[in-house]
């Protein structure tokens, strides 16, 4: 793999080809995220979404976990300011995750979680965030929040009863019980289970398989399916018909129409010459 830039070496960025590799790397901390970690996430979902070479993105973590949550020792100084300013930097700080999973949920570009060990927290909603997960057999999954006297912050709420339906996504965020991946796979929480030697490189072929469309199609597709569920049929119609609008004029588009074109009519000549067609 070749390694691409960061912000942060919490952060690693590596492309494959068409697949870039996003890898959570705070081991020590289980990948726990701070604040360094999610300004380096953010930078490099923007360099992935810039890269028109880069087609599909899987997201890990390094070391024996996929990410545990937010950092601790951050919850720590948050607490420790002045009274009256605990609510306006919680705000703030509040801002600067859902920016960063809301990038991660909208790139344009088909997205994989690989979930290697723990997926607790906010760890947990940066997965749910992608559009597919396929976890290792060692993997967890907990929406723990309720067990720091919190509430999913990071998109859980959002994203896991689109997955599993209301009541059981209340049952699993109200208990912040963990799952193993194969309850999480039967509850529809996630989509593959590889082994743990072979989930990066399952992760990957998969992606690149995601990958394989016209760009525009792939993205303004992603676009309308994620607001679909929000959405009258007649406002899914109308956000198609621009979004085809938009493909009709794409190269992709073009050179597809052009190559069936040219196939037909060389089947039309070799079945005129009396050949196979």
């Amino acid at each position: 793999m070749t390694p691409t830039s960061a912000d942060s070496d919490a952060i690693l960025l590596q492309a494959d080809g068409p697949v870039a590799v996003l890898t959570l790397n705070r081991p020590a901390a289980r990948n726990a995220i701070d604040d360094a970690m999610r300004a380096a996430l953010m930078a490099a979902l923007d360099q992935v979404a810039r890269d028109d070479g880069v087609k599909a993105l899987v997201v890990t973590g390094a070391g024996r976990g996929f990410c545990a949550g937010g950092d601790v020792k951050s919850m720590q100084a948050r607490l420790a300011v002045p009274p009256g300013e605990v609510a306006l930097n919680g705000w703030r700080r509040q801002q600067r995750t859902h920016h960063a999973v809301a990038m991660l949920h909208a790139l344009p570009k088909p997205t994989i979680a690989a979930v290697n060990g723990a997926a607790t927290g906010l760890g947990c909603d940066l997965a749910l965030a992608c559009d597919f997960v396929i976890a290792a057999e060692s993997a967890r999954f907990a929406m723990s929040y309720i067990l720091r006297g919190l509430i999913p912050d990071g998109g859980g709420m959002y994203f896991l009863p689109r997955r599993v339906g209301l009541a059981r996504a209340k049952e699993l965020i109200f208990t912040g019980r963990t799952l193993e991946p194969a309850e999480a796979l039967r509850l529809g929480m996630i989509e593959r289970v590889a082994g743990d030697d072979s989930l990066l490189a399952e992760a990957c072929a998969w992606a690149a398989e995601l990958g394989q469309g016209a760009p525009a199609a792939l993205a303004l597709s992603k676009g309308i399916l994620d607001q679909s569920s929000e959405l009258s049929v007649e406002q899914v119609f109308a956000l198609g018909s621009q979004a085809q609008a938009i493909c009709y004029s794409s190269r992709e588009h073009q050179e597809a129409v052009a190559a069936f074109l040219d196939g037909v009519a060389q089947r039309r000549a070799a079945r005129a010459a009396g050949q196979p067609a």
